[in-house]
């Protein structure tokens, strides 16, 4: 994601921005509200109209769809610093997926016709905010490609990178116990005893540590990035 640098002044040194849009999306405004949401609540339901964008101020949000045949699927984890809710902008009547914290929240909302108002005429929060589209559609095709191609092993290793926010600036963050296997299952589509193996079989490997949390280990990466063979050894368990 596209990261501005602040000078003392509240100039950005890098685009000479004088306005913020992380201050912009902290404050409560015209047609913006601040909530706070504790674990578990629903931010909005499948079905529901769709009329608001939602921005992570702290927190994680776990996205879900329900199909028609009743089975549930785990299609985001969302987390500080993201947008979500954008459908609304492209014509988006109703609600395809149901949002919930997954830990207590702080969240923006803007409502459809001020976030409109606000992308035509601050150009600094329009490129963040366009720089945020572009990198989740750049996820979604690499999720597409995984779930394509990889088997669930390798599924499972690059959602745990994704997770722990492997790459990006400062250390691999453990990921939070609230991410269970049964959600790990939902999100490569695979079973959750499948999972299970998996995990234990990354812990023997020295490739992550679990103590109530997962820790990603570097060795991981060079695992998925090199192929190694012991990601592939071993059978997967039946169901």
């Amino acid at each position: 994601m596209f990261r501005h640098r602040w000078s003392e002044g509240g100039a950005c040194e890098v685009c000479k921005a004088t306005v913020r849009p992380q201050a912009f999306l902290a404050k409560v405004g015209t047609g913006k509200t601040i909530s706070k949401y504790r674990k578990g609540r629903i931010i909005y339901a499948q079905g529901e109209e769709a009329d608001k964008v939602f921005y992570i101020q702290s927190g994680k949000v776990k996205v879900t769809v329900v199909s028609e045949q009743g089975k549930e699927a785990v299609v985001g984890i969302l987390d500080t610093a993201q947008f979500f809710g954008e459908g609304c902008l492209n014509g988006q009547a109703v609600r395809i997926g149901t949002a919930r914290a997954m830990e207590e929240c702080v969240l923006t909302s803007i409502t459809r016709k001020a976030m409109l108002t606000t992308l035509r005429k601050e150009p600094r929060f329009s490129e963040l905010f366009v720089t945020y589209l572009v990198t989740r559609s750049n996820r979604i095709e690499e999720d597409l490609i995984d779930q394509l191609f990889n088997s669930s092993e390798k599924r499972l290793a690059r959602l745990l990178l994704l997770l722990s926010n492997f790459g990006k600036n400062g250390k691999p963050t453990p990921i939070a116990a609230s991410i269970n296997q049964a959600t790990l299952a939902e999100m490569i589509g695979t079973t959750r005893p499948r999972v299970s193996f998996f995990l234990n079989k990354f812990r023997k490997l020295g490739l992550i540590s679990y103590n109530g949390k997962i820790e990603v280990h570097r060795s991981l990466l060079n695992a998925v990035l090199y192929e190694k063979p012991q990601l592939e050894r071993d059978e997967e368990p039946t169901e």
